[in-house]
């Protein structure tokens, strides 16, 4: 059996509770978790589950990624994916500039297809692809934007911000996503594009979720169907609007609010039931299938295990389903499973995560862990399992 080092999330939680002068039984009181849960964790017994890390989080007045030891630097470093962060923020940063006479632009028509190409390779999880060509897409439409705006192209330029999160979200740079998010309010705005907004909104309500503060996240949810109602309805903004419940679903789920997760879910059922497979629309996968992955996901933060298990062996998933929510749904199947015990089974969902979408997982901290608790777990570590840990860098 591998032996864990001491650079996880429990060991980073122990580490900043007595930063702040606190004894365990001190900060169990401020977290709604218990005394034994907390030491637990900290010896790196039970996983830091992202509840829980954000409770902690915000109990401690600190950073998520403080405590999850975001971004894992030495693995960007060796995936060569750290030196592809660098042009991203420059590129955000060129928002306000206006034309560059000395930038050999593509015409606004391949760049639109372009922006379009990438929110793909996203979904596709081909990370590396995406923040490669990101910056010169970025650059190369703030250009056009100033110099002949128009609707599309604003659209257009939204959109790679989007990318420019989703990204850096995936790869842990949560700062950065942050400031990507802002551009693309601004780029909206300039588009006057109500559908854009309320996705920004969604967006923005998932920062407060990992961070724990779900009351914000539950205004913002509430501030995107306003927004979305300013649109034509349709089938855009119905599925804008469909998504903004999934998302509100599990904010509910993590603020224990049961009433409204059995709401969002059902508002965002009766909209699936109606236009069917929108996942085309804004790349948010929206969808009968993606309805049931989050009510799924819902059931699992709020500890009902059993219950996410039972709805997850129900749900079988087409191939119409986005590469990048395929592995995200297995990551958290995989958090299920082990939750009730299913070690065998926890271990095979993260191998298939990790073979449809290796960037993804290998920086996905429930994966990262999972993949930890797993090895605490195990008498006797099978090959497959120390494969996975090593991988991952534990």
């Amino acid at each position: 059996m591998p032996s864990l080092d001491e650079d996880h999330t429990g060991a980073r939680i122990r580490e900043q509770r007595r930063l702040s002068g606190l004894t365990q039984r001190s900060l169990a009181d401020r977290i709604p978790y218990s005394y034994s849960l907390l030491n637990q964790v900290e010896c790196g017994a039970r996983p830091a589950t992202p509840d829980f890390v954000a409770a902690v989080a915000r109990a401690l007045k600190i950073d998520v990624t403080t405590l999850t030891g975001q971004p894992y630097v030495t693995e960007l470093q060796r995936d060569r994916l750290a030196e592809l962060v660098r042009p991203v923020r420059e590129a955000l940063d060129l928002y306000d500039l206006g034309a560059d006479p000395c930038l050999h632009a593509r015409s606004s028509a391949a760049l639109v297809v372009e922006a379009d190409r990438l929110c793909a390779e996203v979904r596709a999880t081909h990370l590396r692809n995406a923040a490669r060509a990101l910056p010169g897409v970025i650059a190369e439409l703030t250009h056009h934007a100033w110099a002949t705006p128009s609707t599309e192209l604003w659209q257009a330029l939204g959109s790679t911000y989007r990318t420019a999160h989703d990204v850096t979200v995936k790869l842990g740079y949560y700062d950065l996503a942050t400031v990507a998010l802002d551009r693309m309010a601004w780029a909206a705005e300039r588009a006057s594009d109500p559908c854009l907004g309320a996705v920004r909104q969604y967006m923005r309500a998932l920062v407060y979720f990992r961070e724990g503060e779900y009351t914000i996240g539950q205004r913002l949810i509430t501030s995107g169907h306003g927004i979305v109602g300013q649109a034509d309805v349709g089938r855009e903004a119905l599925a804008v609007a469909g998504q903004l419940h999934l998302g509100g679903s599990v904010i509910a789920a993590r603020a224990s609010d049961v009433a409204s997760v059995v709401e969002h879910i059902g508002e965002a059922r009766k909209i699936a039931k109606r236009i069917g497979d929108a996942s085309d629309v804004h790349w948010l996968s929206f969808s009968p299938t993606n309805v049931a992955m989050h009510r799924m996901s819902a059931a699992m933060e709020m500890g009902q295990y059993d219950n996410a298990l039972t709805q997850a062996r129900r749900i079988r998933l087409p191939a119409s389903v986005a590469t990048s929510r395929r592995a995200h749904h297995l990551i958290e199947r995989a958090r299920t499973e082990m939750e009730t015990g299913h070690t065998n089974a926890a271990l095979d969902h993260l191998v298939q995560a990790r073979r449809v979408a290796p960037e993804q997982t290998r920086y996905h901290p429930g994966a990262r862990e999972t993949i930890r608790s797993l090895v605490h777990l195990a008498r006797r570590t099978p090959d497959t399992l120390n494969h996975m840990a090593a991988w991952v860098g534990l």
